[in-house]
């Protein structure tokens, strides 16, 4: 009895053994695996930062008015007699529009002069007997009343003809009519608008905090969309109070129409120049990060790659030799560009320029493209034949042409993990093909990988030789 549990305990121990130590050899070759593995070669985009001159303004979206613009109205009742006008005709000040019937208004006016001439003579009999003293002063001023009453209300029948002829108030562009021949309107139907489109008015506010910065003439541009602010005009008007509810401050500006393409009520949007500012470091808008610890950029910077063994810490003993070498050998070559990420301090933005008061100098190179795929010292790689900051710009590649290679350390050098590894055995095999994939790509991590797998079974070269190629 005691002798099989002895037995059972050994067995036990001798499996709880193998497990533990399958385990940590496990742990050690997944450690080695990812303390050689290579990083990526990212390919981005940059530029020198150097002073520029900043063009600041105050942006903002404003209406379209007319300068002189009316909904034109009848001052009086009738059926509409003439309408002497069409849809977008142009008009003078003046010109008659519409023609309401004055038949009645025209009977009453020839009553009203017949009566202002009796009562002109009337006036007159009087005048010349009260010269002779045959008459009394209060029949003259009689007289001299009735004459005034007939000419009042012959001033206001031809008030009332006036009013029958809806004409222009200034010149412009009518819009469609509203009325037709034989419809009775009444005072204050509206005919048709009508627009003076030579010249607009721009409404549009502005923060209170930018007032000060604006004046009377100062000069402005304005366009329908941002991209294409081809209007130029000049503030005409600020509001001398500002809104408590929003803060904001009503401004109006006036812009030439001479093509004929703005029209009132329309979106437009606006920029009021800023007397411009030399010196400025300004990047793209696309170059900074904006994140909750900070604003940073990514700068390209020339450094000498560090040896593996600093980055994983102690190796194994058996591949301590072969990872020596391959890290002295990775030393002695040339420093190469990798990416540091630098954080900023912003301020303004114009278009898509934003400013950079501290944290990068003139002569830097700044990431511009790419920065998504980055950590602080990822090895990168500069093309810079397409920038996605700079709107417009398209790659063109020659039909059936291959595209060329980003970086030839980026594409590694398979035939040397496969040439290395052939020869020896697993464990060789594993260290050697680690060593050549450190420049590093996808297809020679591939290959270490491949090689460390499949050391411990004798099999190193063929596995080897088949993930690098």
């Amino acid at each position: 009895m005691i002798k099989r549990f002895i037995i059972a305990i050994v067995l036990l121990a001798i499996v709880s053994g193998g497990i533990v130590g399958f385990n940590m050899f496990r742990a050690q070759m997944i450690g080695d695996f990812f303390a050689n593995m290579p990083q990526q070669t990212i390919t981005v985009s940059t530029m020198t930062v150097e002073p520029v001159r900043w063009e600041p303004g105050i942006e903002a979206v404003g209406t379209v008015v007319a300068r002189n613009g009316v909904d034109v109205a009848s001052q009086t009742s009738g059926v509409v007699d003439e309408i002497l006008f069409g849809a977008n005709d142009r008009v003078e000040a003046g010109q008659v529009l519409v023609r309401i019937q004055s038949d009645v208004e025209q009977a009453e006016l020839i009553a009203a002069r017949a009566a202002v001439n009796r009562d002109q003579q009337s006036l007159d009999r009087a005048r010349a007997l009260a010269n002779r003293g045959v008459n009394s002063t209060a029949t003259l001023e009689e007289a001299q009343a009735q004459l005034d009453t007939s000419r009042s209300t012959l001033e206001r029948l031809q008030a009332v003809l006036n009013q029958k002829d809806i004409k222009a108030p200034f010149a412009g562009t009518m819009g469609i009519p509203r009325i037709d021949i034989g419809e009775y309107i009444s005072a204050g139907s509206v005919i048709a608008t009508l627009q003076d489109l030579d010249t607009m008015k721009v409404d549009f506010t502005v923060p209170e905090q930018q007032l000060p910065s604006i004046s009377i003439g100062q000069p402005a541009v304005f366009g329908l969309t941002q991209a294409n602010l081809n209007y130029a005009g000049e503030i005409t008007g600020i509001d001398p109070k500002i809104d408590p509810a929003s803060r904001l401050v009503s401004v109006q500006a006036q812009v030439d129409n001479s093509d004929g393409r703005l029209r009132p009520g329309q979106f437009i949007n606006v920029r009021v120049q800023l007397p411009a500012e030399d010196n400025v470091i300004a990047l793209p808008q696309s170059a900074v990060v904006i994140s909750l610890y900070g604003s940073y950029v990514y700068v390209v910077r020339e450094e000498a790659p560090k040896p593996a063994a600093e980055a994983s810490g102690a190796a194994g003993a058996a591949d301590a030799g072969a990872t020596g070498a391959a890290n002295a050998n990775e030393a002695a070559g040339e420093a190469k560009p990798v990416a540091r990420q630098v954080f900023v301090t912003t301020g303004r933005r114009n278009g898509g320029q934003i400013e950079v008061t501290s944290g990068v100098e003139p002569g830097l190179q700044v990431i511009t493209a790419g920065q998504n795929r980055l950590s602080s010292g990822s090895p990168v790689v500069v093309d810079n034949t397409i920038d996605p900051s700079k709107p417009g710009q398209t790659q063109v590649t020659a039909p059936g042409a291959e595209p060329a290679a980003t970086d030839p350390a980026a594409t590694g050098t398979e035939a040397s993990a496969a040439g290395t590894a052939g020869p020896g055995s697993g464990a060789p095999g594993t260290a050697n093909g680690a060593a050549s994939g450190t420049p590093g790509s996808e297809g020679t991590g591939g290959a270490s990988a491949a090689g460390t797998a499949t050391g411990q079974t004798g099999t190193g070269s063929t596995s080897a030789a088949g993930s690098g190629s």
